[in-house]
């Protein structure tokens, strides 16, 4: 019988090294998955190489991850914060290394990934400092920088609803880069709001098949933290 549910945050974090890549799911705070990045503070694993899209808001989540200096290098679109800006602070001072990725770019780098693409051309930061010392061509008349796939050892994700399948559903604009995450990571685990019984997710609605999903667990969200 396939059951991809925990009970615990302990078995949804298990088996992080340190030095492990891990991908957040999170728009500013809609769509993170605030609560696993609390259990990776307790689990330990440090030297962690992070990718989302602007690094945790606040003092918790991935900023608190962050700010414990538990990360060594973020690869973001956007190291600045609504709140506070953990990122940012430290990258000042030489205690993180920062990787900036237009939005797109980002998006497109996890995709080809869970896709199996080697890599890709685009013309954003061509021309840029952003695009210095990498491979570039003309096609068709037009620029093009090579940029190459983002695998991660772990993706952790934030989704609405699951069955114990691992189907995933997503409220509105907290899915941002969870699809693609869930495919681009070894190992997929998924912060949902409600687990359902199989049958009870329409098909037509599920937006991240089970087979990109490893484990599965409910939790009750605090009102700070809730998205």
């Amino acid at each position: 019988m396939i059951n991809k549910i925990v009970s615990t945050l302990n078995e949804a974090v298990a088996g992080i090294e340190d030095g492990a890549t891990i991908m957040v799911s999170g728009f500013g705070e809609a769509g993170a998955p605030s609560l696993l990045m609390e259990a990776i503070i307790e689990q330990g694993a440090k030297n962690l190489t992070a990718i989302s899209n602007n690094a945790g808001e606040a003092y918790h989540g991935l900023a608190k991850l962050i700010a414990m200096k538990r990360v060594n290098k973020v690869i973001c679109s956007f190291p600045t914060a609504a709140k506070k800006a953990v990122v940012k602070d430290l990258y000042q001072t030489g205690e993180i290394e920062l990787e900036i990725v237009p939005q797109g770019t980002l998006s497109e780098r996890i995709r080809a990934q869970g896709a199996g693409i080697g890599g890709f051309y685009t013309p954003t930061s061509f021309g840029t400092k952003l695009g210095e010392g990498k491979e570039s061509r003309q096609i068709a008349g037009k620029d093009y920088v090579l940029e190459f796939p983002l695998q991660a050892d772990f993706s952790f994700i934030k989704a609405k609803k699951a069955d114990r399948w691992g189907n995933l559903t997503y409220d509105k604009s907290a899915r941002n880069f969870g699809p693609s995450m869930a495919m681009a990571g070894n190992i997929t685990v998924v912060q949902v709001d409600q687990i359902v019984p199989l049958g009870e997710l329409n098909p037509e609605a599920i937006i991240t098949p089970g087979i990109f999903v490893d484990r599965v667990i409910q939790l009750d969200v605090p009102d700070y933290l809730s998205n």
